[in-house]
């Protein structure tokens, strides 16, 4: 701290000044704001409490609407499922973290799980059944990111080798569905996952909504991904693939064994980086109306008994997508220097 501040007159009269003003400017916005959301917040009151000349933030409201915010609107005597579904996600993301879990099985064991999200969501085998109109909230906005990924993930290996290929045609293929995904935005995938899908499909069948919108993140997140992946293969020296032809390894073996763990080690943090850009392109969801969080926090504020506590909704879904946009950027840190040191362990 004495070092501190003492480079402040050190650096001379100018860099004094700026760190003065800084802090002036940062106390002129923090004061009224903790005010609003501590002092004078709301916290466990009614609506007539917030509505007060006075009153602060209106934290009561999301105790109130916390159930719709996380399960938008589905049954709320059934939303033990969600609920269930959501603690299964974390569970499976915890160990999915561990390096001492990562083999063959554990994709096995995310298929299975897929398919039991879908089963105890949509309502099957005596549960009582769900639309998926009602579904909504974290649990999807969880579910559509980690689907989208995992299923993005081989597709994308593919189109990254194809961009590689020598044939002509392969690589044109494969340059052109990157190329074309990546020129649009999201939103507009979206929509032809929705509008423009259906059409294809032979007369009379229909996908489910949910389905279609998964389609369409997945499509998306699979040209970046197969970018990423390209780069890390291009990271890796020619001539390891040269010594593992010499030693007498075939070209699948050589890509699983030699090739593929340095290209994935070396573009962890972009990885990362897609993930939560696609967990944040979620709330894109709305625009084909599925509720994801956001959606369900903004729309919670549009209860009658709770009309207008759009702002407090609001920081309540970003404190949510910040809490797990952070914690996935310091298990990144965590993981590219566990990997470092398993790579010079004798």
């Amino acid at each position: 701290m004495q070092k501190a501040i003492a480079g402040l007159f050190l650096h001379g009269p100018w860099n004094l000044a700026i760190t003065v003003v800084t802090l002036a400017f940062l106390a002129w916005i923090a004061i009224p704001i903790i005010r609003w959301a501590i002092l004078d917040g709301v916290w466990t009151a009614g609506p007539q409490a917030c509505a007060a000349e006075n009153a602060g933030a209106c934290w009561a409201f999301i105790g109130a609407k916390l159930r719709f915010i996380l399960f938008a609107f589905y049954p709320p005597d059934q939303q033990w499922r969600p609920a269930l579904v959501l603690a299964g996600l974390v569970l499976l993301l915890t160990l999915s973290a561990i390096p001492c879990f990562w083999s063959v099985r554990l994709a096995g064991v995310w298929f299975f799980a897929f398919i039991a999200i879908w089963i105890l969501m949509a309502g099957t085998l005596g549960l009582p059944r769900v639309s998926t109109n009602q579904w909504g909230g974290l649990p999807i906005t969880l579910a559509v990111s980690i689907a989208a990924l995992v299923l993005a993930f081989p597709l994308a290996l593919v189109m990254a080798l194809a961009r590689q290929s020598k044939m002509g045609i392969i690589r044109t293929l494969a340059v052109g569905y990157i190329e074309l995904l990546r020129a649009v935005p999201m939103i507009a995938v979206l929509y032809i996952a929705m509008l423009i899908l259906p059409m294809a499909l032979p007369g009379g069948s229909m996908l489910d909504k949910l389905l279609r919108a998964q389609i369409g993140v997945t499509s998306f997140a699979s040209a970046y991904l197969a970018e990423i992946i390209r780069a890390g293969l291009q990271a890796v020296p020619h001539g390891q693939d040269e010594a593992a032809a010499a030693l007498g390894l075939t070209r699948i073996h050589t890509l699983r064994l030699i090739v593929l763990p340095q290209a994935l080690r070396a573009v962890i943090p972009a990885i990362v980086n897609l993930s939560v850009g696609i967990l944040l392109n979620t709330s894109l969801l709305a625009v084909i109306g599925i509720y994801d969080l956001l959606n369900a926090a903004r729309a919670s504020a549009t209860d009658p008994q709770w009309l207008g506590f759009y702002t407090e909704a609001y920081i309540f879904s970003a404190v949510v997508y910040f809490a797990i946009s952070f914690l996935a950027s310091r298990y990144s840190l965590w993981l590219e220097g566990f990997l470092k040191t398993s790579q010079h362990r004798p």
